[in-house]
């Protein structure tokens, strides 16, 4: 069976030959293109040279070269069927099946670029005529100069029902439906008569849509004045899937190689001011969010291409879209950047009032992934319940094991819980109160006013703390509530706290070092020297205490203080008033407390809080 031409070159477009390559070569960048030593001749002086753009290579030493097909080939021995094979798996095609109708397609389809072509030269062609002057006013509104029109061979389509078709009808009406160019409808079920097909673009300014070899295979019309949809693209057809294009990637590719940087803005107009200040490297989707197989063709180009939506609601949400996406397909290579444009503001908008270098500032400025997924969810997020807090932590956990990369994926994991632990400490806990990313130190720590919990009790908490810097995490909040009657002790704990945040693997000896240098020193020596191993200390000070477990023991314990406190807090008001106004109402209220400060008693005792006398 022969192989159809449209599906080797769908190979060639999706599979990177720099990366078929480099597993077998060791490539560096050498200007536009990569170069190493030549896989098939011995050679010290790397004269191999690989160009994506071209999907070529060739060694000046030897002078062999060819596509990414015959270097599977004539590096893995495989016969040529079985090449494209192994390439259409990584591609995520399926092989072709050999029939007479498929044999018919391919040679069909071997004239669609034809017919492409000449509309697209047609739809140039009309911009010049009488009819056409609504649409060249349009482009001077703009700002479109004449010489950026003809180099993205914009076009118009006269708002007929005909012209197209009678232009191009010795190219065969089928075909201009096969390539969407013309619309035939069904029949009349009455007469049995067919409908003549009519012209699918009218009264549109055109813009012909490109594969990356620069081949027309579609094209996007916008109406001029009212009417829907405002852009209207080229349906699915044997050249065009919108959902594998990007418009203007054959121009923008080879620059943005050049200078390791792609934009991906939202619209034809978009990319073409872009390009008139100068900005070649910008590509768009065609009006629909961006497919996993458009971030690979951008991932082909550049290592983190930058998202430049609009920074309204509807922008915003396509961002997001874009990165969740992408998150399963990241890689240590691959990733995608943030840029935000002010709202209601478009890049025509920010060129014309700034030149190149508001987009240069704008670029500048991008985001990296880990950022836009933290603000999506911490932006005017309430985190002012245990609850709300676990949520938060559960949408972030997801967006890290969505993440298929298994290094990439902890490293994310980690880097969100740092995040949050330290910004939950210094989040407010009033009500109405919203997320705070403000670099504020916690603080949280005060001592008490009432001398309402022994300092033994305190004591065994930092000493666990000390020993052990693990337990911190996991009761993070309890700590950070907790009142401490001593001064010294408060700030002990509090620069802990504070230490904890930035550095999250911490161990008994960097906290010891970090309390050091704080001048807390004598402080930590006194803590621990009265530390008595044997004597009543609980088991989650012990080392030999399983860290689950002692995680557990502290977490209850911690529990039980800060009820005692708050129940503690309750007895003083309450015995106040009463002894203030001796009423039932009085009565009832004290009798409640004293039966709840007895229920914490003896919830102390069987969790076993109680501690050393001092």
């Amino acid at each position: 069976m022969t192989i159809p031409a449209p599906f080797l070159d769908e190979i060639r477009a999706r599979v990177s030959l720099a990366t078929v390559v480099g597993r077998r070569v060791k490539l560096t960048r050498a200007g536009r293109e990569m170069k190493g030593c030549c896989p098939f001749h011995n050679e010290k002086t790397p004269s191999f040279y690989v160009n994506e753009d071209k999907a070529f290579y060739h060694c000046f030493g030897c002078g062999v070269h060819g596509d990414v097909i015959r270097f599977v080939v004539e590096q893995e021995g495989l016969s040529f069927r079985d090449a494209v094979a192994s390439l259409a798996v990584e591609a995520g095609l399926e092989m072709p099946v050999e029939s007479a109708a498929s044999r018919e397609r391919e040679v069909a389809q071997a004239g669609l670029h034809d017919v492409t072509a000449a509309a697209a030269t047609w739809f140039t062609e009309q911009l010049s005529t009488s009819g056409s002057a609504a649409a060249r006013e349009y482009l001077v509104k703009r700002g479109i100069a004449p010489a950026t029109a003809t180099a993205f061979g914009i076009g118009f389509a006269p708002d007929t029902r005909s012209r197209l078709r009678t232009a191009l009808t010795s190219l065969g009406t089928d075909k201009l439906v096969e390539t969407g160019l013309l619309i035939a409808p069904d029949g009349d079920a009455a007469t049995g008569k067919s409908a003549e097909p009519y012209d699918r673009f009218r009264g549109r300014l055109m813009f012909p849509i490109r594969d990356p070899r620069g081949r027309v295979i579609g094209f996007g019309g916008r109406i001029l004045g009212d009417g829907q949809p405002k852009y209207l693209n080229s349906p699915d057809t044997p050249l065009f899937d919108k959902g594998r294009t990007l418009y203007n990637l054959d121009r923008a590719g080879p620059v943005a190689r050049k200078s390791g940087r792609c934009l991906v803005v939202e619209g034809y107009m978009d990319v073409i001011a872009l390009a008139q200040a100068g900005i070649d490297e910008a590509v768009a989707p065609l009006g629909t969010a961006l497919t996993e197989m458009q971030l690979q063709l951008l991932w082909r180009v550049v290592p983190e291409p930058i998202l430049c939506f609009d920074g309204d609601a509807a922008g915003q949400r396509a961002a997001l879209r874009a990165a969740l996406r992408a998150l399963p397909l990241l890689e240590p290579e691959r990733s995608l950047r943030f840029a935000t444009l002010p709202e209601g503001k478009d890049p025509d908008d920010l060129v014309r009032a700034g030149g190149a270098a508001a987009i240069e500032a704008l670029c500048a400025a991008a985001e990296p992934m880990v950022d836009r997924l933290w603000k999506s969810e911490t932006t005017g997020v309430d985190v002012t319940t245990p609850e709300r807090r676990a949520a938060l932590l559960v949408a972030l956990e997801g967006h890290a094991a969505s993440i298929a990369h298994p290094e990439l994926q902890r490293l994310y994991r980690t880097e969100l819980r740092d995040r949050f632990f330290a910004s939950i400490a210094r989040a407010p806990r009033v009500p109405g109160a919203r997320f705070s990313r403000a670099p504020v130190s916690p603080g949280v720590l005060r001592a008490g006013t009432k001398p309402d919990m022994g300092a033994a009790m305190v004591r065994q908490v930092l000493v666990a703390v000390l020993l052990r810097p693990a337990l911190i995490e996991p009761v993070f909040e309890r700590l950070a509530a907790l009142p401490v009657p001593d001064m010294q002790a408060a700030r002990l704990l509090s620069v802990t706290l504070d230490t904890a945040v930035t550095a999250p693997n911490l161990d008994a000896v960097a906290l010891r070092s970090a309390l050091a240098a704080d001048g807390l020193d004598t402080a930590v020596e006194a803590i621990l020297q009265a530390h008595r191993p044997g004597l009543g200390n609980l088991a989650f000070t012990r080392p030999d205490c399983d860290i689950d477990e002692a995680v557990e023991l502290l977490a209850r314990f911690l529990d039980a203080l800060l009820a005692s406190k708050r129940v503690g807090d309750e007895f003083y008001a309450v015995t106040s008033y009463f002894r203030g106004s001796m009423t039932e109402s009085g009565f009832e209220a004290h009798r409640r407390n004293l039966a709840a400060r007895a229920a914490l008693a003896d919830k102390d005792r069987v969790i076993g809080i109680e501690a050393d006398s001092e």
